[in-house]
Formats: C-alpha cells, sequence, structure tokens
C-alpha cells in the first residue's frame, strides 16, 4: 500500500474515533473508492459505514453495508450484515422504545404536520445510534472531595436558607401593610392591629415547619396535582432488574433505609429527589423516563438520586420545590380561567395576576439556582461510583433531553409539570429543546463544542438551573478513561479555537459598569473629601447623601449598553443572512459568543403555549427541520396582533442568533403565510433603558 494511502487511512480511522466524522469522510472516501487497495479499502468503507451513521447520512450507510457484504472477507460478511440489520430497523416510537441497549434508538416525530409549500415542520424519524461503551467491572472509589467543597456547600445552603426567609418576610410584611392600608381607606373598617406587628418570628417557624414536614407535603401536591403514585417493585423490575440491586446494594453499605419509590404519568422523561432526612427520601420518575431508557441507564438515574439524597442541599432543594409549586399552580389556574375570559376588561387582572405569578416562581427558582447546579456535579460523580458505569449515565442523559425535546415537539408546546419541576430535573427541558432535537441531525461531538472549549462558557452557566451537558459529559469521560474504558463519546476540540477577550468584554460591558461605577464613585468621595479638607470646595450633599454612588452605578451600566447595542444588533441583510441549512454549523462552531449577532432567516412553525399562559412569552420556541431553538420576543406596546396569536402556523424568523448555554434566537421580524409581519424591537428597547438609567442616574447624581 502506498505510504500516503496508508497515512490516510490511519488519519481518518483517528479522526473517527475522535468522533471528528467531517475529517474521517474526507480522509476515507478514496481509499475506499480505490479496490487496488484491498484491506485498506475495507477498512475504509468499514470506517464511512460509522462515519455516515453518525452523521445522519444513513441512505450512504446502508448502501456502502450492502456493497460490503458482497464482500470474500467473511469477517467483513459478517460485520455488514449485522449493521445493515440494525441500520434498516423501522422506526420506534418512544412509548414502544423500552429497551434501548441495542445499537439504535428511535424517536418518531411524524405526529408534527406539514405544510403545502414546504416540509419545514415535518421531524423525520431520527436514528441515533450508540456506542454502547462498557462498564468497569472492578473499579476503585473516587477520591472524596476535599474539605472545602463541603464547607462552601455547606456555607451555600445557610446562605440560600438566609435568602429565603428574608425574601419570604419581605412578601409577608409587604401583603400585611397593603392589607392595613385598604382597610384604613375602606369606611366603616379599621386596621388589625397585629398586622402592624414584626413577622420575622412567624417566617421562621414558617420555613421550619415546611423543612420538617416537606415530604408528606410534597407527596400530596405531587399526588393531588400530578398524578404521583407509588412505585412497585414488580414493575420497577420489569423495566430494569439492575436498579433493584443497585438500590439495595448501596442502601446496606451505607446503612440507611431505602428510599421510597414513586412514579408520575408523564411521557416525558424525568427524575426528582425531594426529603428532608435519608429515611424519609423519595425517587420521583416518570413513565416516560422507563420506556425511553435501557436496564442499566435506568439504574444510574436512580444513583443519581441516592447522590443527591445523601447531600445536604436535599432539605434546601425539597423547602424550594414545596414553596414554588403552589405559586406555579396559580400560574396554572389564572391561565386557564384567562383563556375561557373573551371580555379584554375581566382578562386584563386575571393576565396581570398571572404574568405576577410566574415572575415570583422565577424569582424564588432563582434563588436555588447555583445550588441546582452544584449538586449535579457532585451526585453524577456519586452515580458513577455506585454503578462502575459512567457511559451508561452519558447515554442517559442525552436520551433524556432527546426524550424531553420529542414531548415538546410532540404536544407542540412545553408542558407546564415539565417546567415546574424543571430545578431537580437531571437535565433542563431548556437545553434539551435543541440538543434533543439535532440528535441524529448533527453529532453530539460537534454540538458540544462550545460546551467543553469555550474559555468564557462558564459565565453564560449563571442563570441556568443546570451545568452545562457537555461539561458534565467530558467529567463523565475522565472518570471512565481513569477506569481504563472506552468512553461513548469522544470529545476532542474539532478546530482550533480562537476567540477575541475583547468580545467577551464587550457583552458583559453593561455588568462590567456596575463595579467600574461603585469604584468611580469612590474616587469622586475621595476627591471631593479631599477638597473640602484644604477648603477648596464645599459639596455638603456628597458626603452626606450618599445616593449618589447609585447613580454614578445607573450612568456606569448605561454607558456599557450603549457601548455594545450596535455589535449585539448589527444589520441584518437579506442576502447575507443564514439559513436553515447553515443552523448545524452555527450549533457546533464553539468560538461565538452570544454578542457576535449572526442574522438569520429561518423557515419554521411557531409551537409554544396560548393565550394567557404565554403573555410575556415565555414559550415561543420554532419547530425546524433542523430541529428546536427558542426565541427571544419583546413586544411593541400596544399591538393587537402577537406572536402567540401565530402559534401552531408556520412562519419566518428574521434576527440574530445567539450562542449560549441555551442556544436562542433574538427576533427581529415574524412573518405568516399571508405576508403580516410582527416586530420586535430589541435595539429600540435596549436605547429605551440605557437612556432610562442614565437619566435616572444624573438625576441621583446631581439632586441626591
Amino acid at each position: 500500500m502506498p505510504s500516503h494511502a496508508k497515512s490516510s487511512l490511519e488519519a481518518g480511522l483517528v479522526a473517527l474515533k475522535q468522533g471528528n466524522y467531517d475529517a474521517a469522510i474526507a480522509q476515507l472516501e478514496p481509499i475506499a473508492k480505490d479496490q487496488n487497495l484491498g484491506n485498506a479499502c475495507l477498512q475504509a468503507r468499514v470506517g464511512l459505514v460509522m462515519a455516515y451513521t453518525r452523521i445522519g447520512q444513513v441512505s450512504k450507510a446502508i448502501a456502502l453495508c450492502k456493497n460490503l457484504a458482497q464482500s470474500h472477507n467473511p469477517q467483513v460478511q459478517d460485520w455488514a450484515t449485522r449493521a445493515l440489520s440494525h441500520l434498516t430497523k423501522p422506526p420506534v416510537t418512544p412509548p414502544k422504545s423500552k429497551k434501548t441497549a441495542t445499537a439504535s434508538v428511535s424517536f418518531d416525530h411524524s405526529s408534527s404536520h406539514t405544510n403545502s409549500d414546504g416540509d419545514y415542520t415535518n421531524f423525520q424519524p431520527a436514528k441515533i445510534y450508540w456506542r454502547n461503551a462498557r462498564r468497569a467491572k472492578v473499579w476503585q472509589p473516587l477520591r472524596k472531595p476535599n474539605l472545602i467543597n463541603s464547607i462552601f456547600s455547606w456555607l451555600l445552603a445557610t446562605g440560600t436558607f438566609i435568602i429565603l426567609f428574608w425574601g419570604l418576610r419581605a412578601t409577608v410584611k409587604l401583603g400585611m401593610g397593603l392589607i392595613n392600608q385598604a382597610l384604613v381607606k375602606l369606611p366603616y373598617l379599621n386596621p388589625l392591629q397585629f398586622l402592624y406587628s414584626d413577622p420575622t418570628v412567624f417566617v421562621l417557624i414558617l420555613l421550619l415547619v415546611l423543612i420538617a414536614s416537606s415530604p408528606w407535603l410534597l407527596d400530596w401536591l405531587l399526588g393531588e396535582f400530578y398524578g404521583q403514585q407509588e412505585l412497585s417493585k414488580e414493575k420497577l423490575n420489569s423495566y430494569s432488574r439492575e436498579t433493584g440491586r443497585v438500590l439495595q446494594r448501596t442502601c446496606q453499605q451505607k446503612h440507611q433505609p431505602l428510599p421510597k419509590l414513586r412514579i408520575l404519568p408523564m411521557s416525558a422523561p424525568i427524575m426528582l429527589t425531594y426529603g428532608n432526612l435519608t429515611r424519609t427520601t423519595r425517587i420521583t420518575i416518570s413513565q416516560g423516563l422507563l420506556e425511553q431508557l435501557a436496564d442499566d441507564e435506568i439504574a444510574t438515574i436512580y444513583a443519581l438520586g441516592l447522590g443527591q439524597s445523601r447531600h445536604r442541599d436535599l432539605i434546601i432543594m425539597s423547602l424550594v420545590l414545596l414553596l414554588t409549586l403552589p405559586i406555579y399552580g396559580i400560574y396554572q389556574q389564572a391561565s386557564t380561567w384567562g383563556n375561557k375570559i373573551s371580555q379584554k376588561i375581566w382578562r386584563w387582572p386575571i393576565t396581570v395576576l398571572a404574568s405576577l405569578s410566574y415572575g415570583l416562581w422565577s424569582l424564588i427558582t432563582g434563588v436555588a439556582l447555583l445550588h441546582a447546579r452544584l449538586r449535579l456535579n457532585y451526585s453524577d460523580r456519586t452515580s458513577a461510583e455506585i454503578t462502575g458505569n459512567p457511559n451508561a449515565l452519558i447515554r442517559a442523559l442525552l436520551k433524556i433531553s432527546i426524550g424531553v425535546s420529542h414531548d415538546i415537539a410532540k404536544q407542540e408546546h412545553t408542558n407546564c409539570q415539565l417546567e415546574s419541576l424543571n430545578l431537580l430535573a437531571p437535565v433542563s427541558y431548556q437545553q434539551s429543546i435543541t440538543l434533543g432535537s439535532i440528535a441524529g441531525h448533527l453529532p453530539f461531538e460537534s454540538f458540544f463544542q462550545w460546551e467543553n472549549f469555550h474559555p468564557y462558557r462558564q459565565w453564560f452557566t449563571i442563570n441556568n438551573s443546570h451545568p452545562l451537558i457537555g461539561d458534565r459529559i467530558e467529567r463523565l469521560c475522565q472518570i471512565a478513561r481513569h477506569w481504563h474504558l472506552d468512553t461513548e463519546l469522544h470529545l476532542t476540540n474539532q478546530k482550533s479555537l480562537t476567540v477575541k477577550p475583547n468580545s467577551f468584554l464587550l457583552q458583559i460591558a453593561p455588568w462590567l459598569g456596575i463595579p467600574l461605577g461603585f469604584v468611580f464613585a469612590g474616587l469622586l468621595w475621595l476627591t471631593w473629601q479631599t477638597a473640602y479638607a484644604i477648603h477648596l470646595l464645599n459639596l455638603k450633599w456628597i458626603y452626606e447623601d450618599w445616593s449618589f454612588v447609585i447613580g454614578c452605578i445607573l450612568i456606569a451600566f448605561s454607558i456599557g449598553t450603549l457601548m455594545r447595542i450596535n455589535t449585539l444588533f448589527p444589520d441584518i441583510n437579506l442576502t447575507s443572512v443564514q439559513t436553515n441549512d447553515h443552523l448545524p454549523n452555527l450549533f457546533s462552531d464553539a468560538s461565538i459568543l452570544p454578542i457576535d449577532g449572526i442574522s438569520v432567516r429561518i423557515v419554521g412553525k411557531l409551537i409554544g403555549r396560548h393565550g394567557t399562559s404565554n403573555y410575556l412569552g415565555q414559550d415561543l420556541i420554532l419547530q425546524s427541520k433542523q430541529g428546536l431553538i427558542k426565541l427571544n420576543h419583546i413586544p411593541w406596546l400596544g399591538k393587537s396582533i402577537t406572536p402567540q396569536d401565530w402559534i401552531g402556523r408556520q412562519i419566518i424568523v428574521t434576527g440574530w442568533f445567539r450562542r449560549g448555554a441555551t442556544p436562542w434566537i433574538d427576533i427581529q421580524t415574524l412573518e405568516n403565510q399571508s405576508g403580516k409581519t410582527i416586530y420586535s424591537p430589541h435595539p429600540i428597547w435596549s436605547t429605551v433603558l440605557a437612556v432610562a438609567a442614565q437619566a435616572w442616574g444624573a438625576y441621583l447624581f446631581l439632586v441626591g
């Protein structure tokens, strides 16, 4: 064999192993066409079958397999026959795909509607082929977390409780004040004296009572409103025999009782753990999780729950869930009422109630975001250590993402139950929207390029409830390599990465203005104090009223906002915009930041919640033939037509693609088939915000 052919073959096989399928195909295709190369030609063709399969070009893989099945080499014939049987399997819908330990898993999106002028909203059934990398037979325990991590975790739990306490206290005090204020203004009624008292002791006792009773209160809430039931061991064993063995062995080793097992009648795969002690722990999974994961994968998810039950954050997370579920229930009920009311004058107060409830739910959930991210890093590690199977956990996380995305596409909106339980779920539904829907169209290794290799990626998880899945999978791969196992995914940097630090500084310019404004205020105060001491200048209001500091911060925030507007929202030239076919490349580009507003024009179907429940535009998703992507819309005030009115219809979205922890598109315009257009004035509202902050800051600075 010529030396150049040998080097190309080796380079192609290395690229294949690393998950760089485009490079592998480029290296192997010339060798596969040259039959004079003998075994090298056969090796190249086998590699091409695997590469084509991983990037979703199944038809090419099948054609090549049929050719290999005619080979005179019996080993190649046998391999090609087995591969062909997997490739030609008919798609299976999720409810019937209980055992997915075979070479493929399919999710049928054919329930989505098609349109006469394009196949943009029809999801083709995507086959995902898994390596099914092996587990460890014998493994060494992982190194225990250091003392600093334990102390930080304890301080974080304490801090979260304190924030919840003061927030609830302020809310109660505000409510008491408003009630008495209303009673004073009403005739024949007097204010209630006990509402003038300090609610501190009452709020503290209330929180302690909620913590003590959280397992039973959550049992009631989830049973009454979510249909939660007990999960029998017999039913669990029918899906995963390994899970029972893992639970029994782990609890015996730790001398703790078995957790109580529950099940939710949800098609989306989800798991949550709650309780206040190890003996009161409940592990709840959905029916969809049992049906869409394989035996060993279900076991790793239960091991994930066991890891969370042994950590001190269980108490705090259960308390947050207990506080947020009733508030989210008010949002759901108000939305239902609002959708039934046709008269605008009566619908408006219900809409305000629903929006305020959703905002309060988001605020309380936001208190525990950092806690939620850190607990998953710990529980992933614990799950791998309990089962010795980090590769199964990788597959489980990816299949959960695919299942959640499929559920959203099938229902054509985000399930309210899924959103309300998201904080405790193993995978965030926001992350799953794009990741799960693009599986089969883009290799996981390519999608995770940004999540694994972008140097500033962690800054964009601050407002996320879950760590980046790419980072989680990389940590699990490190554990697998530590135990000398092959990994389910080969996460390597496929392209040279160049990120300009100036772009990141411009991205955070408004927030960078806050500390800079504080520093500037300190320098001004020091200068004026010096001038006053030497009787040069007497600006008494500067050192008697500290509101000028807030003024400096607002002015600096405004300057930072104005500095980045043109970069954040560049002019859109319709002749050079990125279209549907470019989306996979955008998802796999590891060098871009959200501020690199990439002009796009995407055709698809608008899905999301209808009416009052989506008044804030929190559930707008574009369903294209490449997958799902989140949309961000800011309305014009007083407009009669909103994006919610076009849900379920084919649209054209023009806007700016952003790549962050969750990819999304900032909308500039939405166009429907009849030619009507909805505008989303992102640059205008950013300018209004900057000017308002500037004016307010100047007022505080000059007047005090």
